[in-house]
C-alpha cells in the first residue's frame, strides 16, 4: 500500500526542466579597462558550451529577477538551448560600445572580445565551443569563424544570416573560404526582412569552399508574427517555432553531416 501511494505521487508531480547547475551574469575584461557581460548557463553533463551572438544592438535587454528580458531569438531561446545538453553564454554588449552595427561586427575590437570569451569559456569547462549567431550577429560570427575559428572553434551556426551587400560584413561576402570548420545555416523562407532574404542565403553555401561540413536547412513556419519584418518577433526571429529551432540546431552540432 504504501509503494502504491509512493508512485502514485511521483506520478502526480509536475514536470520541471533539468536543473541548470549554475546561471548568473559575469562582466570579464576583454580589453584595457572594458568590461565584456556575459550571461552564462552551466549544465550538468553538458557536452559542449555555445556563445550565442545576438542580432540587433548586441544587447542583452533590462534583467528581470536576474536574468535578461530582451526579445532576440536567442535570448529567448536560451533555456531550450540549455534542456539539449549544452551550456549556454549569452554575449551581450562590451561597456565602451553603445551599439553593435555592422561595421562594430567585424571590427577588431569586437572579435577580441569574442576571442577572449571563447578562450574562458574553454579554460572552464574543457569542452568545445561553437558560436551560435542570429541576424546582425551571424556577421560576428562569420567574421570570428574567419579570424580564429580555425584554431578555437568546433563550428559555427548562422541563423537568419545578413546576405544584403548593402550592409558592411554581410555574411556572403566575407572572405567565406577561409573558414576550415563545420558551418550549419538555418533561415526560415519565411523571413521577409529584406537584408536577410532567404533565396541570397545559398551564396553562403557556395562560398564555404573549405568547410570539412556545411549544411544548409530552410525551415518554413511561424506563428502570430508582430512588429517589423526584421524584428525579433516576426519569421525572422524564428516567432513560435523556436524550440524546434533549437533543436535542429543542436542536433546538429551534436553530429554535424552533409
Amino acid at each position: 500500500m504504501r509503494i502504491f501511494l509512493l508512485l502514485a505521487m511521483l506520478i502526480c508531480l509536475p514536470y520541471t526542466r533539468p536543473a541548470v547547475a549554475a546561471e548568473r551574469l559575469i562582466q570579464l575584461e576583454t580589453r584595457p579597462g572594458v568590461r565584456q557581460p556575459v550571461f552564462y548557463m552551466k549544465r550538468d553533463g553538458a557536452i559542449a558550451t555555445v556563445l550565442l551572438l545576438p542580432g540587433g544592438a548586441g544587447g542583452l535587454g533590462a534583467f528581470v529577477d536576474g536574468k535578461p528580458s530582451g526579445r532576440n531569438f536567442l535570448i529567448r531561446s536560451r533555456d531550450d538551448f540549455a534542456d539539449a545538453g549544452v551550456n549556454v553564454a549569452l554575449m551581450g554588449r562590451a561597456s565602451d560600445k553603445n551599439d553593435l552595427d555592422y561595421p562594430d561586427r567585424i571590427a577588431a575590437e569586437h572579435l577580441q572580445d569574442i576571442k577572449t570569451l571563447v578562450e574562458f569559456l574553454k579554460r572552464d569547462t574543457g569542452l568545445p565551443v561553437w558560436l551560435v549567431g542570429t541576424s546582425r550577429g551571424s556577421v560576428s560570427a562569420t567574421a570570428a569563424a574567419i579570424a580564429f575559428g580555425n584554431d578555437s572553434l568546433a563550428g559555427v551556426v548562422l541563423t537568419s544570416s545578413v546576405v544584403s551587400d548593402k550592409k558592411t560584413g554581410a555574411v556572403p561576402y566575407q572572405a567565406l573560404e577561409k573558414i576550415r570548420i563545420p558551418v550549419l545555416l538555418v533561415h526560415n523562407e519565411k523571413d521577409a526582412c529584406r537584408i536577410c532574404a532567404p533565396e541570397q542565403v545559398p551564396a553562403i553555401m557556395k562560398g564555404l569552399i573549405n568547410a570539412p561540413v556545411k549544411k544548409l536547412i530552410m525551415l518554413n513556419g511561424g506563428i502570430n508574427p508582430t512588429g517589423e519584418a526584421c524584428e525579433a518577433l516576426h519569421y525572422h526571429g524564428f516567432i513560435g517555432i523556436e524550440k524546434s529551432t533549437v533543436e535542429l540546431i543542436t542536433g546538429w552540432l551534436k553530429r554535424p553531416v552533409q
